[in-house]
């Protein structure tokens, strides 16, 4: 469930006003007057949470869930244990996002100055001209926080570590001697919105942003906070300028991605890859441990531990040079005979 230092908790609320909110059918007599305090994925629910299943490769776990409602399409009403009501709609995703935003509300520095009187700052912290500290924000001894940055509530960074001006952090869990760039952007919503019945909605990014300790995010780069979960950089995983990581992607340690990287939501990366310049990676995918991205690559499948690829689409090394040699070839081959 959210966080309660980055979430406000705007629960409980009865099922009958979330069908009335998102347009869903009540799945059976009686159970309008039972109320929830919170959304939850399926894996984590629980008796006073609502959930969702959009996903038939989730039917599985809707059958043992322990949620206390489910947001779920008629076709799939039938596969809801007993104690679980639900609330048909043809989007379930979209009874979630409205449900989401009706529950919980993220809290943000909005107008405030300096730092808020709940904050907690230790002993020999710098902080620069016009720093922003929100309520309920920590900062470990020995950290130096450059101009103009912006640290939301509840965030806490620990010892010495180094953030440069212009930095916004929210949302976030930032471990010892982190070091943050000029401009670096860490615990915006990650990027979530499905079809509503008036046009796209956002879906709410309900995790949190948690960088291990000696990790470093260059100028300009980008990690968003999870939508479901959380987004993780392992220990000592170090970011160049300009890269974007999405929505609960979940980075090993001791990982190097150079600039202009971008990894899409909900990847899993081991410990120790390596992603050369311009590497795109499509959502969902699985990189393993040792593995490494060649610079420009477009990846769309899972990467087998300690293999090299390249190319677009993106695959082994070795067969994509034996391709791009034989292509050269017969272009080659071609412009000779014309």
């Amino acid at each position: 469930m959210p966080d309660p230092r980055f979430f406000e908790d705007l629960g409980p609320v009865n099922l009958a006003e979330l069908a009335a909110l998102t347009g869903a059918q009540l799945a059976g007599p009686g159970i309008g007057a039972r109320s929830v305090r919170a959304v939850s994925v399926m894996a984590g629910a629980k008796p006073d949470t609502i959930t969702f299943l959009s996903d038939r490769k989730f039917v599985d776990q809707a059958r043992q869930t322990r949620a206390g409602a489910c947001f779920v399409s008629a076709e799939n009403a039938q596969v809801l244990p007993e104690g679980c009501a639900g609330l048909i709609m043809a989007a379930p995703l979209v009874g979630y996002a409205f449900a989401a935003a009706r529950l919980h509300k993220p809290r943000i520095a909005t107008g405030e100055k300096g730092v808020h009187p709940s904050a907690v700052i230790e002993s020999h912290v710098l902080l620069g001209q016009g720093v922003v500290v929100g309520a309920g924000a920590q900062i470990g001894r020995g950290a130096r926080i450059g101009a103009n940055t912006v640290i939301g509530p509840g965030v806490m960074i620990g010892r010495d570590c180094e953030i440069s001006p212009n930095v916004t952090i929210g949302f976030a869990l930032i471990g010892d001697r982190v070091r943050l760039l000029a401009g670096a952007v860490i615990g915006e919503p990650g990027f979530g919105a499905t079809a509503g019945p008036r046009g796209l909605i956002d879906i709410p990014q309900l995790g949190r942003v948690i960088l291990q300790d000696g990790v470093s995010v260059g100028a300009n780069s980008c990690v968003d906070r999870g939508a479901f979960e959380d987004t993780v950089l392992g220990e000592n995983t170090k970011i160049d300028n300009q890269v974007h990581i999405g929505h609960n992607v979940r980075v090993g340690r001791n990982c190097v991605m150079a600039a202009y990287t971008g990894i899409s939501g909900s990847v899993v990366i081991g410990d120790g890859v390596q992603f050369g310049g311009r590497a795109g990676v499509a959502d969902h995918l699985t990189i393993g441990d040792g593995a490494r991205i060649g610079a420009g690559a477009g990846l769309l499948k899972d990467v087998p531990a300690g293999e090299t690829w390249g190319g677009f689409p993106a695959r082994p090394l070795r067969q994509w040079m034996r391709e791009s040699t034989w292509l050269a070839k017969a272009a080659s081959r071609k412009e000779r005979d014309s």
